[in-house]
């Protein structure tokens, strides 16, 4: 059944059509965070080498962020209800090939799988939000449930894959989205109301340009991480990279039917909002890796308790995430995206002072609270931001660029903060050489939140400011 726009809001249950694109968007990102935790295991059942280890991860990273554009694309064309569900029977069937994976190249292989499910999946749930809750306070509400999830799913997936990798085993960490999977694909054909599919050709030209350009670009930032930022070929990738979305730009000029609107882009507020959003994921990124290094090498806890040390972040950035939308009809968004970036900051610089046996409660708790706090409150409005005036049509192409920005944020934030945690000098115990790169990448990732906060002060605040002065 296909609905027009501003049918959407008749929903039968809408807590949950909120529940089915909640949780979907949680799988996707616990899953990131559930591999981490099994990685050790892995290493040593499928004979991975350290450096090939690494393609674990990045080969989800390349395929999500280079297929994004095209997935949101073909959701706009064929209807994103069932653009959602090919992507999530997509993501089941790639899991269950990770899951039984019996070799290195078998893994990566189905990890690329699991982030080409995702670049179709993820832009769908954004989009779907969108239309199924167009108008406050259900949007906000809306809104704010999944702009916590990004923080909640990664602390989730922590927990979650600790424990069963410790109990069951590293193959479980993949396996469990099945189950999950089947679930939803059961309900959402009574809960999503399909979106009226868009008549027009589909550009294959700007597809291919707009899948080359940023697999170019995150492979050159992934394999710079891997061999070294002055490997020519590392930047003989960017550079290609950077040239292919360049044509890309002229090309989605000149064709009727763009895979992406450019006029998207051309709008300063959402620009702005993605630009901090690429910033603070990469920051974010930079947060989970070294505190789990840390947490696990130096204070030498257990996967499963690592997850657990995360909770202070997790409650805080939960709770703020609710009162948020209720707070910021009385004191505006600015206050919240403005003052959630320099609490994060402040959080990262101040867990950038750990040392390798500090109190919990005042190097790891403490700074770990304020970084939920400021992530609870400036991630919502930055999603609100990257939508904003954003038409039902071009829901989908919004949700890609915002997805995309988080898919390649996260990829160049965490190479180049490993990069620069790299240059530790230290040649002492291998638990001080861990806590000098943690202090060094942690540093560097506030730096990012601090550029992040220059950009949503230039560009997102000051569109704040004339739309609330011509209301």
């Amino acid at each position: 059944m296909s609905t027009s726009p501003a049918d959407v809001v008749h929903l039968r249950k809408p807590n949950v059509t909120l529940a089915i694109l909640a949780l979907s968007y949680l799988m996707l990102i616990a899953d990131g965070s559930i591999v981490v935790t099994a990685l050790p295991k892995i290493h040593s059942d499928l004979h991975f080498s350290i450096s090939s280890l690494s393609w674990v991860q990045s080969a989800y990273l390349i395929a999500a962020g280079g297929l994004l554009f095209l997935g949101a694309r073909v959701g706009d064309y064929i209807g994103r209800r069932r653009m959602f569900m090919i992507g999530l029977g997509l993501f089941m069937a790639a899991s269950l090939a990770a899951g039984i994976a019996q070799n290195a190249a078998w893994l990566i292989t189905a990890r690329f799988a699991q982030g080409a499910a995702s670049a179709f999946l993820a832009p769908s749930t954004l989009a779907l939000l969108s239309t199924s809750f167009p108008t406050n306070p259900a949007r906000g509400r809306a809104l704010a449930i999944y702009g916590s999830i990004t923080g909640i799913g990664t602390a989730v997936g922590l927990v979650v894959g600790g424990f069963i990798t410790t109990a069951f085993s590293w193959n479980w960490a993949f396996l469990v989205n099945i189950p999950i999977g089947i679930a939803l694909l059961a309900v959402t054909p009574r809960h999503l109301i399909e979106t009226e599919p868009h008549r027009g050709q589909v550009d294959y030209v700007g597809a291919l340009l707009s899948t080359l350009g940023p697999l170019s670009l995150i492979y050159g930032i992934v394999r710079a991480s891997d061999i070294g930022w002055g490997n020519p070929r590392a930047y003989a990738f960017l550079i290609t990279g950077v040239l292919v979305l360049i044509a890309f730009v002229v090309f989605e000029g000149s064709v009727k039917y763009p895979i992406v609107p450019l006029h998207l882009l051309k709008n300063k507020e959402r620009s702005g909002a993605n630009a901090a959003r690429f910033l603070f994921v990469g920051s974010m990124n930079g947060f989970w890796f070294f505190m789990s290094q840390y947490l696990e090498n130096v204070r030498h806890l257990t996967a499963f308790k690592a997850g657990l040390a995360f909770l202070p972040m997790t409650l805080a950035s939960f709770t703020v995430a609710f009162l948020v939308p209720q707070l910021s009809k009385r004191f505006g968004d600015t206050p919240f995206l403005v003052g959630g970036l320099m609490t994060v900051g402040v959080g990262t610089f101040w867990l950038g002072l750990l040392s390798r046996d500090g109190n919990y409660l005042t190097t790891i708790a403490l700074p770990m609270f304020f970084v939920g706090l400021g992530q609870g409150a400036s991630t919502i409005r930055l999603t609100t931001a990257a939508i904003a005036g954003v038409s039902p049509q071009e829901a989908g192409a919004a949700s890609a660029v915002i997805t995309t920005a988080v898919q390649l944020g996260g990829a160049f934030g965490l190479s180049a903060l490993v990069a620069f945690a790299a240059t530790a000098t230290t040649h002492q115990a291998s638990s001080l050489l861990v806590t000098e790169r943690a202090h060094l990448g942690l540093s560097g990732g506030a730096c990012l939140i601090g550029i992040a906060l220059v950009s949503v002060l230039i560009f997102v605040v000051p569109s704040e400011r004339r739309t609330k002065l011509a209301g």
